[in-house]
């Protein structure tokens, strides 16, 4: 039997008296510095339990609201785009093109439009917080507001429930009591 049928034997689970190796008698075993080095690293990695590659841990900063991500996105976006037009008008000026005139024009429009994109990330989220309220942290205005507001609901609902209760009881009949 060949190499490779002993290594396909041994895959598959099958042994046979001809895929196993033979015993070689147990020798001792002299620890040469080396040999005992390996088998120290062995023994260490053998040891060690898994471990990941990364360990996530929790944000420190709450995630910024959707409205708010894309107008900063698109600012981030205008910005980069202006310091191009303004960096490519400058050496077009140095280089002394015809570019440089219709560069400088479009640089100047674009730091309006820049402009823009920052007061719509401001402005938005200001919106965003006053529509939806701060992060409710202990002191914050928006939470005993909404608090207000449950127990207001609350209220409504029991006060509905005891009058459906009381026109199923036949309340309109004048009685007083059941019997």
């Amino acid at each position: 039997m060949g190499t490779a049928e002993r290594q396909e034997a041994s895959r598959s689970g099958v042994e046979t008296a001809r895929s196993r190796p033979p015993r070689r008698p147990e020798a001792p075993v002299h620890d040469t510095p080396a040999r005992a080095d390996v088998r120290r690293r062995r023994e260490a990695v053998q040891e060690e339990p898994y471990r990941p590659l990364w360990v996530e841990e929790p944000a420190r900063r709450r995630r910024l609201p959707d409205p708010v991500r894309t107008s900063a996105v698109r600012a981030v976006l205008i910005i980069a785009v202006t310091l191009l037009q303004a960096m490519v008008a400058f050496l077009c000026t140095m280089a002394g093109s015809w570019l440089a005139f219709p560069m400088v024009i479009s640089s100047v429009a674009s730091t309006v439009v820049a402009t823009w994109g920052a007061l719509d990330v401001w402005v938005t989220r200001q919106v965003w917080n006053q529509r939806n309220g701060v992060v409710s942290t202990p002191s914050s205005t928006a939470r005993a507001l909404r608090r207000e507001r449950r127990k207001a609901r609350r209220q409504a609902r029991l006060a509905e429930r005891a009058q459906a209760r009381i026109r199923r009881q036949g309340g309109s009949t004048g009685r007083l009591s059941h019997s």
